[in-house]
């Protein structure tokens, strides 16, 4: 059976990116709940898709279709009636992921897929106090949801095969671009990629090889232009493995290999330089600045996301 309702767990930025992304497809009934019922519970909702429809990106009589696929309630039970995927964007707390998961068991479908929005938890020990943990699965939208293509399905120790490859195929049907994390492992896939790089980054601002607007510059206009086009592993293909082993001999030894988070970055933290909530951080910024960065980069994954449907 294929999945037709999905309900969302928590109506933060992220419940509400997703119930966006499940509304989409015509053949997705969505409820999402929250805790505490709002005079516009749609609202950051109808927000998002009346920036999409602005861009060009989407028809205004799409966007009511897929609102219109959305209900809200604050009745956990009549959110999980009939559920077949049931996806929680509840706090990075681990114990009120277990307890959730725990505590909905016994409310859905034995062949429910329970699914984790985490960016960096553990699978096995959030599904660790369900019965089923065969049915626990990792779905790692990145946000905004509804514009990110990528959703990491992370295998936990106890997830079967079938939940995984459900998942997965549910989530390509609808528009995304799914990968399959097989192992448990901390920050799945496109985090550990990322926080590879920012190790990087911030050594170099650190020891003064570069400020900060010089090492995005040059990630901007280098190697990240042509990221969406050719793979980091595709590119060592295209340059040759001999020659990326000859540069990997050379480089390595030179690069930061710390296990500790930069002393720059605990020093600004430690100074209230919260980056663009307080205006500083490895760079000062207007909230004007700040306004326009954020705008400017919705506008940015629309035109590119469009480009990829």
């Amino acid at each position: 059976m294929g999945i037709k309702k999905v309900a969302v767990l928590g109506s933060g930025l992220m419940g509400n990116g997703l119930c966006q992304v499940f509304a989409k497809d015509p053949g997705t009934e969505v409820v999402l709940r929250s805790r505490s019922m709002k005079d516009d519970p749609l609202a950051g909702i109808r927000k998002n898709l009346d920036q999409l429809v602005e861009h060009g990106a989407m028809a205004g009589a799409d966007a009511e279709a897929s609102l219109g696929r959305i209900s809200f309630t604050d009745d956990m039970e009549a959110a999980l009636k009939g559920a077949d995927l049931v996806v929680e964007c509840v706090p990075e707390d681990m114990q009120i992921k277990q307890d959730l998961f725990a505590g909905i068991e016994p409310l859905v479908r034995e062949d429910t897929i329970l699914a984790t929005n985490t960016s960096v938890m553990s699978i096995t020990q959030i599904a660790s106090k369900t019965q089923k943990k065969d049915r626990v699965v990792g779905t790692h939208f990145w946000n905004p949801p509804y514009l990110i293509p990528l959703v990491e399905v992370v295998k936990g120790e106890g997830t079967s095969m079938e939940v995984v490859d459900k998942t997965y195929d549910y989530l390509k049907k609808i528009g995304k671009k799914p990968v399959k994390c097989m192992k448990d492992v901390q920050g799945f896939v496109a985090n550990r990629l990322q926080h590879a790089l920012w190790r990087e980054a911030l050594y170099m601002v650190e020891a003064g090889i570069a400020d900060a607007a010089t090492v995005d510059e040059a990630l901007r206009y280098g190697p990240g232009l042509r990221w969406p086009h050719l793979g980091v592993l595709e590119n060592v293909d295209m340059i040759g493995t001999d020659l990326s082993l000859s540069i990997q001999r050379g480089v390595l030894p030179y690069l930061a290999d710390g296990h500790e988070p930069s002393a720059l970055l605990e020093q600004l933290v430690a100074d209230g330089k919260l980056g663009f909530k307080t205006g500083e951080g490895y760079q000062k910024w207007t909230p004007e600045e700040a306004d326009a960065r954020n705008k400017a980069l919705r506008a940015y994954l629309i035109r590119v996301t469009k480009d990829l449907a």
